[in-house]
């Protein structure tokens, strides 16, 4: 295990037990300032230099601290994922600790969130949060960001939903959130079904729960996973190139409800037929994708093929969930069931 730096210890407040919650800090804006040299943001401060910038986290906890890196969010791997869930897992574990929050880059931020909703299976509070601007700016969103999520894991409801994202106030579900705007701070959003809640004042409401949690427990990733955007025109190259190129499992955006060009389907045909599985969600940024129409390229065919449909997932969240479903199994039904 990891060494932990212990930050500060007041034993309760108003008569309560203070939780003990750790903050696992893996870089991304949350850590940056503008560089003078270059003018743009860049990694600059460790987790303690940013606890030291924000005193109140002590005033509401027990604050423990684990340097996982300094990671913009496109830095961010499966690889570096499937370490970070170890060691989600190892101090979930603990005994001494009530809950965990994660900081992290903003651009890969679902990923990382939705990565660990599958793979940690604990009744913690797990909040995973970030900034949408640096410390060198006024209007600095990390504090608060770190204060609300130290209010959500001492929050006795925040147990068994998951794990959870938080900016802006906003508490949303990992399966359900992504980034919807490039530099708003209300960039996060739960498209199809809305925030779980929201935290005012240091006081957290909950309006309901996740749609669906679940787990995939294995001891492996297949990471090798590619994810095809289909547009107007698209031909089968690109599926084409990623079956030959040794693609373990091929992720595709079709249009609307699960429909594709003609010369797409040709693609996708190839890829079944080389025995790679492909997974269909739709490019529309909400709604699920179903089999309901019937000319060529559309969505009936394309499930004779045994192409695998999913419900409320984007690309970026049915790859992750590809990646790990496949490092448990590669029998198509059970891969299917999983999905």
């Amino acid at each position: 295990m990891v060494l932990l730096k212990k930050i500060g210890f007041s034993t309760k407040i108003d008569g309560r037990q203070m939780k003990n919650i750790l903050i696992i800090f893996t870089g991304g804006t949350f850590s940056m300032k503008i560089d003078k040299t270059t003018g743009g943001a860049v990694p600059h401060y460790h987790g303690n230099e940013l606890l030291e910038m924000i005193p109140d986290a002590s005033k509401y906890a027990n604050i423990s601290m684990c340097e996982f890196g300094m990671y913009p969010g496109p830095h961010m791997t499966p690889e570096l994922m499937f370490d970070l869930s170890h060691r989600v897992k190892e101090y979930a574990d603990s005994d001494d600790i009530d809950g965990i929050i994660i900081t992290h880059g903003t651009d890969t931020l679902e990923e990382t969130a939705y990565f660990l909703d599958l793979a940690v299976d604990t009744p913690k509070p797990i909040v995973v949060i970030g900034a949408m601007r640096t410390s060198s700016e006024p209007d600095w969103d990390g504090a608060r960001n770190l204060l609300n999520a130290i209010h959500i894991c001492n929050n006795p409801n925040s147990r068994s939903m998951g794990v959870l994202v938080c900016l802006n106030g906003e508490i949303n579900a990992a399966s359900e959130v992504t980034k919807t705007h490039t530099e708003d701070i209300e960039t996060f959003r739960s498209l199809d079904f809305g925030a779980l809640g929201f935290v005012d004042r240091g006081h957290v409401i909950f309006n309901r729960i996740p749609k669906k949690l679940e787990i995939i427990e294995t001891d492996k990733i297949e990471s090798n996973i590619d994810l095809i955007k289909v547009y107007a025109g698209i031909t089968d190259k690109f599926f084409k190139f990623s079956v030959d190129s040794g693609a373990a499992g091929i992720v595709v955006e079709a249009l609307g409800v699960g429909n594709v060009p003609p010369k797409a389907f040709d693609g996708i045909k190839y890829a079944v037929d080389k025995g790679i599985p492909v997974v269909l969600v739709s490019r529309c940024p909400t709604g699920e994708t179903f089999d309901i129409y019937g000319y060529p390229g559309a969505g009936k065919w394309i499930k004779k093929l045994g192409v695998i449909f999913t419900d409320y997932l984007n690309g970026q969240k049915a790859r992750i969930k590809m990646i790990l479903a496949l490092g448990k199994t590669n029998d198509r039904n059970e891969l299917s069931n999983l999905f």
